[in-house]
């Protein structure tokens, strides 16, 4: 009997992931950000990587023979894509491809009941980025290297594991099945360790990988929202905290509705955790539903940013939706 499967991941560059002075090309052009990929990914890697409408991808696929409950034979197929960089000229845009480095494979790690692979992909930018390091030579010319290290390991019984094993800490990364569908997502975006330390030995090409916090997706219901408090009439204000920062405690007066941009938060009632949510999930409704009074301290196990929204820019029938799958102390 013969298992395939396979496991993709998208990078792609979101709004606010770019502090300071670096943020001047996107903002005012010639670069830009990036939409998020959709939750189903349509089209075949090639033809997105090749139309510019992602940035960088890492498509792992990979098959094993099974006989007599044992598996006898594997193997890879699949590679790295990067997909060109839009700039725009003027009413012009150009498309500039980037430069791939080697795909990195290591053997399978097969025991007989499963087998493990692994599957670095990446490369740069076709621009440069000059900027100071933090260690010899101090000073940078070429951009900083994009990459992801995928996992995926199939059993004999038919299971299948997929996983998020090193990534460059910046831009932000979402895994697909092999349906195409959104299964999890990278949860911080550090553009100051990347372009300040990612060069040299810091790399898979150099011997050492950077570790993923990987988060679980949102609801559908939090992917809607989170277009209508980013993109309607009313910017939101943005917030940004250091770990161990509660962005809001048990028991306070609120009312704001917030949208996590980046990293992870703690949700603890009475003290106990409850859960952690990444990039994309929507909290603090309860308070706007429950006479303004939080239910739950949010606290910030990394670095994160959160975009604050009103009431008045959500529906109440959508924040009396999200709030059925909110009351985490009752499950």
């Amino acid at each position: 009997m013969r298992i395939e499967s396979a496991v993709t991941s998208i990078s792609w560059i979101p709004s606010e992931a770019i502090p300071g002075v670096m943020r001047l090309p996107f903002d005012i052009g010639p670069m830009h950000y990036d939409n998020p990929p959709s939750e189903q990914l349509t089209g075949s890697i090639p033809e997105l990587a090749g139309s510019g409408q992602i940035r960088f991808a890492n498509d792992l696929r990979a098959w094993a023979e099974v006989d007599k409950g044992g598996i006898v034979d594997s193997g890879y197929s699949g590679r790295g894509w990067m997909g060109v960089t839009r700039v725009a000229l003027g009413p012009r845009s150009l498309n500039f491809p980037a430069f791939p480095l080697h795909d990195i494979r290591p053997e399978p790690a097969n025991d007989g009941a499963s087998v493990r692979f692994l599957q670095t992909a990446g490369g740069r930018v076709a621009f440069p980025l000059p900027r100071k390091v933090t260690r010899p030579p101090f000073v940078q010319i070429a951009s900083p290297l994009v990459w992801t290290t995928l996992a995926l390991t199939l059993h004999a019984d038919g299971r299948v594991e997929r996983d998020l094993a090193g990534a460059s800490p910046f831009p932000r990364h979402w895994l697909y099945d092999d349906k195409g569908a959104l299964i999890k997502k990278s949860g911080l975006t550090d553009f100051r360790t990347w372009s300040d330390e990612i060069f040299g030995t810091r790399t898979p090409w150099g011997g050492e990988d950077s570790p993923a916090l990987v988060t679980e997706v949102e609801t559908a219901l939090e992917r809607e929202l989170s277009r209508t408090i980013m993109r309607g009439g009313t910017k939101p204000k943005i917030r940004k905290l250091a770990a161990g920062d509660n962005l809001v405690e048990q028991g306070q007066a609120g009312d704001e509705l917030f949208l996590l941009l980046d990293g992870v938060l703690s949700v603890e009632v009475d003290g106990k955790p409850l859960a952690e949510v990444g990039p994309g999930a929507i909290l603090g409704e309860r308070a706007l539903l429950e006479g303004g009074t939080r239910t739950a301290t949010l606290r910030a196990v990394t670095p994160r940013r959160v975009a604050m929204a009103t009431a008045d820019q959500v529906s109440e029938e959508a924040l009396a939706e999200l709030a059925k799958g909110h009351r985490r102390e009752e499950t």
